[in-house]
């Protein structure tokens, strides 16, 4: 399972870049793992203001759908279009290429709400 240690993490199972106030969101290798192929995800608008734990979007696969939630307030400042064409990227690269959503932060500290790579992979074991 891949997790990497630099990235901050949710209960819901997404994952948060942090690089400066911008903060780019995706779902984790466990995610995408339990959710199967993924065959669409919806966006939310450029420059639409969250909350943090408000849903962001959603996640088609074919087993199921799911919703993203937002990891942070902040607001949408870039979405991942390629995924439009290429929703299977979540599967291969959730980290990379699977990338979802950046927010420019409305409070960076919110990061301080959220799990470590260590305690997120105590929270799937």
């Amino acid at each position: 399972m891949n997790i990497p240690n630099e990235l901050f993490y949710t209960k819901d199972h997404e994952w948060a870049r942090f690089e400066g106030s911008e903060v780019t969101i995706g779902i984790t290798d466990f995610a995408q793992g339990e959710l199967g192929d993924i065959i669409y995800v919806e966006f939310p608008d450029v420059g639409q203001e969250v909350q943090k734990g408000d849903p962001l979007g959603t996640i088609e696969a074919v087993k199921t759908v799911a919703d993203i939630y937002a990891p942070i307030t902040g607001k949408v400042t870039a979405v991942n279009n390629d995924l439009e064409d290429a929703p299977e990227r979540v599967n291969n690269d959730p980290y990379g290429e699977g990338w979802m959503i950046r927010l420019e932060a409305v409070d960076p500290s919110d990061r301080e709400g959220l799990l470590s790579a260590a305690d997120y992979r105590t929270l799937i074991d």
